[in-house]
């Protein structure tokens, strides 16, 4: 029997949710044939079969979320017996109904004591009864079919999904139906705090000898407080806050800037891009020059490959680069494995490929994983230079800023129109020196500056 488990979908990712299996107990599967669907905060895909055979057992049901590296199912060989998913769990029999007995006469509670005027008021202070417990909410199932995502939203910030309205089809609860409810409650709350409890009549010695209290300021105007809306993180953002704030306490970070002149290659990419959007069907951009230059730099200074395991290093032999991919709310960074092995237009594909499978959830669980180094184009937003965070648990993280056209000094002190952009990289300081991070940047520039490969 081969076991198939629930795979990982980056660091950051420690469960997932199993939404449809694609084949049913009996049925053969073949190696790398899609077996089931899975949902994760940032992911949805399909998982392929590890194995051909046949599937033996199916171990957890749809709509279940586990934590990775669970087992889901096992794979025999050809003629092994299948078992079947195993059936929802039966609710408990109920107990038979017991023998009615007439309930004894409860006794009479006795009399409270009389009230004492004290100090703080005439009567002291008696809390309210208990209420009775509120009657337990619909099960989610009984609301018809949610996706995996609202499920664990309402879980995770305790919503009682029988208060929320539905506007998908047929009513279905959507993610945008949980965050409108939430901002919704949160805006109530807010906008309409609860009246002050009414103070007790104190007696005329009580109060004179009570020293005068400060009267508790006024609330917001409802204009004022009407322009503050307040609404809870999204789970995705949630997890990059939790990276983003786990890498600054983990490294020392520091930011190296380059300006580049990259003339040559706007130039190149101008006379070929019609050529190259003809012959492979995307266009050419200045991203995969940077990649092909980095994958470069890394093989001649691979410190920057690496990372730190305690008080050792530990050194990549393959150069597997994460390019961040903006989302909706959010950001990713698949890997292109073995980058210094593909040329520029391979790098162009690879990018393409990643950032639209990105953005529409189609993501495979390898290709969130295993980067040894990253790059963000933060230019492509307009941005200058800015100081990228590491990803963890790499060392470095490299940045271009926008190409722009702009005068400059040439050979000869005379004034030319150049195109420039800034490279920043953030490197951690435990491991690496600034003098190492300008020879980085200067191996990146001289690349970049004097390019001379192929690019079709």
């Amino acid at each position: 029997m081969i076991d198939v488990v629930m795979p990982q979908m980056g660091e950051s990712i420690v469960e997932g949710t199993l939404t449809r299996w694609l084949k049913k107990p009996g049925d053969k599967v073949e190696r790398d044939e899609p077996l089931f669907e899975i949902s994760t905060d940032k992911v949805d895909t399909e998982i392929p079969s590890p194995a051909a055979g046949v599937l033996s057992e199916v171990l957890v049901q749809e709509g279940t979320t586990v934590a990775i590296n669970s087992v889901v199912a096992r794979i025999g060989e050809n003629g092994a017996a299948a078992q079947p998913a195993p059936p929802a769990q039966a609710a408990a029999p109920a107990p038979p109904p017991a023998q009615a007995q007439p309930a004894p006469a409860a006794p009479a509670p006795p009399p409270p004591p009389a009230p004492t005027p004290t100090a703080a008021g005439p009567y002291p202070f008696n809390p309210a009864p208990p209420q009775a417990p509120a009657p337990e909410a619909p099960a989610a199932e009984e609301l018809g079919p949610l996706s995996p995502l609202v499920r664990k939203m309402a879980r995770e910030y305790n919503i009682d999904l029988a208060q929320v309205r539905g506007t998908g089809a047929g009513g279905r609860i959507t993610k945008q139906d949980i965050e409108a409810y939430m901002s919704s409650q949160a805006a109530r709350t807010y906008a309409a705090p609860p009246p002050p409890a009414a103070a007790p009549v104190a007696s005329p010695q009580a109060a004179a000898a009570r020293p005068v209290e400060a009267p508790p300021p006024a609330p917001l105007p409802l204009a004022e407080s009407a322009k503050v809306r307040t609404e809870p993180m999204n789970i995705m953002r949630q997890k990059i806050a939790e990276h983003m704030v786990m890498s600054k306490r983990t490294s020392a970070h520091v930011t190296t800037v380059h300006r580049i002149d990259i003339t040559k290659i706007a130039k190149l990419r101008d006379r070929l891009k019609k050529e190259f959007q003809e012959r492979n069907g995307f266009s050419l951009t200045f991203l995969p020059f940077l990649t092909s230059a980095t994958a470069e730099a890394l093989r001649a200074f691979p410190i920057f490959n690496a990372s730190i395991d305690g008080k050792n290093i530990v050194y990549y032999r393959d150069i597997n680069i994460g390019i961040a991919v903006a989302l909706d709310g959010g950001l990713i960074v698949p890997v292109i494995r073995n980058a210094d092995e593909k040329n520029v237009a391979g790098l162009q594909r690879a990018i393409v490929d990643l950032a639209t499978r990105a953005r529409s959830r189609q993501l495979k669980p390898d290709e969130v994983q295993g980067g040894t180094f990253s790059i963000t184009n933060f230019g492509s937003f307009g941005s200058i230079f800015a100081t990228p965070v590491i990803n963890q648990p790499q060392v470095a993280i490299l940045g271009m800023g926008a190409v722009e056209k702009v005068p400059a000094v040439v050979e000869g002190d005379a004034i030319a129109i150049r195109s420039q952009a800034h490279l920043a990289l953030t490197f951690d300081h435990r491991l690496i020196d600034g003098a190492l991070a300008d020879q980085f940047c200067q191996k990146v520039k001289s690349i970049l500056e004097n390019w001379s490969a192929n690019v079709l």
